[in-house]
């Protein structure tokens, strides 16, 4: 109960504090899944990274297929092996699980790395063309309907994400623009799509 007090609050503070300047403000929202599924060059961009990614995970698997054959040819004649050569064994099988397992998140590392550098350009290009829209068209805020937030009822016809996927498409081909500095911010909600499956195969 306690729960749904304080939620009515925080709306009653939310409709008296908007409700005077609604009347001279203009409201928008996009879907920013929709944007990054239908953003020029993101296709291009998923299609590239899986490509690198899957030398990864080439790589990744046949460290690991060296290390199982190593392991369970160990297994098969440790019963004949004598305390020394035993072990022996041991520290090099524990060895190579070490460099596997280095190999690997250094592999991830370069995943992540290389997924961010191929959807930076794109997120950018993104966050431009919702700022183009809303500073054309006079919104004071363009919300997004994929985030977090719970949005339960919604007026379609405040939706601007056609507009946005417009501005997009005809910039296209014209040359991004100098980032303002600091890292380029996702849209809310968004994923940051390509989607990648880390490189660990065993």
């Amino acid at each position: 109960m306690r729960f749904f007090v304080g939620m009515a609050a925080v709306l009653a503070l939310l409709v008296t504090g908007t409700a005077s300047a609604a009347a001279q403000q203009k409201f928008a929202y996009i879907n920013s899944q929709t944007l990054l599924q239908q953003a020029p060059g993101r296709a291009e961009a998923e299609a590239q990274f899986q490509r690198e990614l899957q030398a990864y995970q080439t790589e990744v698997k046949r460290m690991g297929d060296s290390l199982k054959v190593m392991v369970e040819g160990y297994e098969k004649e440790q019963l004949v092996m004598s305390p020394a050569a035993k072990e022996a064994k041991q520290r090099e099988l524990a060895g190579k699980e070490q460099e596997y397992q280095q190999r690997t998140a250094e592999l991830e590392r370069k995943a992540a790395a290389r997924e961010d550098e191929l959807t930076r350009p794109i997120l950018e290009s993104i966050r431009r063309a919702i700022e183009a829209v809303r500073a054309e068209d006079g919104y004071a805020f363009i919300f997004d309907v994929a985030s977090n937030g719970a949005v339960v009822a919604v007026d379609k016809n405040l939706e601007v994400t056609n507009e946005v996927l417009a501005k997009l498409r005809s910039t296209a081909s014209a040359p991004p623009a100098a980032p303002a500095g600091g890292p380029v911010a996702k849209p809310a909600g968004a994923s940051s799509s390509p989607t990648r499956n880390p490189p660990r195969n065993r």
